[in-house]
């Protein structure tokens, strides 16, 4: 990975052309059973969005000053899922106490976020591609941006699925992942703008 990259471009990459969900699906399963609601999806990713910034920010650290100095590479999916267990916490917490129905609503899939590949796939990435502090940043904050918008696209497309006519046997998770392989293929049409793989 070049280390010149500059970091907005590493942003808009990570929404759009490199989306961690449409292009390396991870996150699926709470992707798929949120996104029945619309304001579910949205608190859900606007949750995951958070986690995944500051969860990257924090590994970057963590990984320069604690696992590289002490030799300690061995331990490094232990302690990155420690830190995204110790973030997702707080934000339940505050998420329990500011919103108490979107607590509701996204229910088991909240403390789950801990265990979401995608933030952990977010922050192996930033590892295996060696990316600076800010880089790391936007990386997060773009990845997460880019998971809240699939989320929140798939709910708004579901909501319309739900009033069409579809044939029976594909009703239900069959129209779903009909629907999220042509999210897939649209967001790949992005893939000529900008590419950061």
């Amino acid at each position: 990975m070049n280390p010149n990259i500059n970091p907005l471009v590493l942003f808009f990459a990570s929404i759009f052309t490199s989306n961690i969900l449409l292009s390396n699906f991870l996150g699926m399963c709470s992707f798929i059973s949120i996104s029945k609601s619309l304001k579910s999806s949205n608190g859900l990713g606007m949750a995951v969005t958070m986690v995944m910034t500051i969860t990257t920010a924090i590994n970057w650290l963590v990984e320069k000053y604690i696992i590289v100095p002490f030799q300690i590479e061995y331990l490094r999916y232990i302690i990155y899922i420690i830190v995204i267990a110790a973030v997702v916490q707080i934000l339940e917490m505050v998420i329990d106490r500011t919103a108490p129905n979107l607590y509701i609503s996204l229910g088991i899939f909240l403390p789950l976020i801990t265990v979401n590949c995608a933030i952990l796939g977010v922050a192996l990435f930033m590892q295996l591609r060696n990316y600076t502090f800010l880089q790391s940043i936007f990386f997060g904050l773009g990845s997460g941006l880019g998971w809240w918008l699939a989320i929140v696209l798939l709910a708004a497309i579901r909501i319309k699925v739900d009033k069409a006519p579809v044939p029976a046997p594909l009703k239900g998770v069959g129209i779903t992942l009909i629907t999220i392989g042509i999210m897939a293929m649209a967001f790949m049409g992005f893939a000529g703008m900008i590419n950061v793989q």
